[in-house]
């Protein structure tokens, strides 16, 4: 299933492959596409990894695990295909990068853009039940997540980690701060959105960031 990424995560992250935990969590996922509808389709579990190089990355924004809903979900945390209808922790993206940018709302969903560009849009489980959401936690997905932020937390250039909301902001004790600059603020969504989501201009702050270091800012 991960064999086939052709880039440099895969010379980064093929230890992992040999690791009980992982092979482990292999043949609980084929049990599971095999027996239960899971999202997102198996040849987009790893989208995220093929869109944005480790060597590209320049902003991570790190979500929990997929969309839970029919056609919602294809590897990309936050993102859903397009002519799919927008769900509401994007809906609340959108709408703060409007206010942050001046950018309408788009016609879709799809965030595969912003990962070509070196966004790299991570969840810490890659796959999960429909209308089950987080059914995939505590499998290994987050072991081998956890690992894939290190690996970006030791590139010599220095990476923005966008970090919405508690679950992602566990995360932070593994990022250097000295190297790297962490945007915090709670959750897109409609539960915390109004709480410090909006109005705290990620888009702008991570394009200043960009810029001080020499990189090339994110066309939004």
């Amino acid at each position: 299933m991960f064999l086939e990424i052709e880039n440099d995560w895969f010379q980064h992250l093929k230890r992992q492959l040999e690791e009980p935990y992982y092979q482990e969590l292999m043949t609980f996922i084929k049990h599971e596409y095999e027996t239960e509808m899971i999202y997102p389709q198996k040849d987009e579990v790893f989208t995220a990894f093929k869109a944005t190089p480790l060597e590209k990355v320049k902003v991570v924004i790190l979500g929990q695990d997929p969309y839970h809903q029919p056609n919602q979900a294809h590897g990309l945390s936050f993102s859903v295909k397009k002519g799919i209808k927008l769900p509401p922790s994007l809906r609340s993206i959108f709408k703060e990068r409007e206010n942050d940018l001046g950018i309408p709302f788009p016609k879709d969903g799809c965030l595969l853009n912003w990962a070509e560009q070196g966004v790299f849009l991570l969840n810490t489980v890659l796959t999960v039940r429909e209308g089950e959401p987080y059914s995939h936690r505590n499998k290994g997905w987050e072991r081998f997540t956890d690992e894939v932020i290190k690996l970006i937390d030791q590139k010599n250039s220095p990476v923005v980690f966008v970090l919405w909301g508690k679950h992602a902001q566990n995360k932070k004790e593994m990022i250097d701060k000295d190297k790297h600059f962490v945007l915090e603020s709670p959750h897109p969504s409609p539960l915390s959105a109004s709480r410090g989501f909006f109005g705290s201009h990620p888009f702008s702050k991570a394009n200043a960031y960009l810029k001080e270091t020499g990189q090339t800012p994110i066309d939004w």
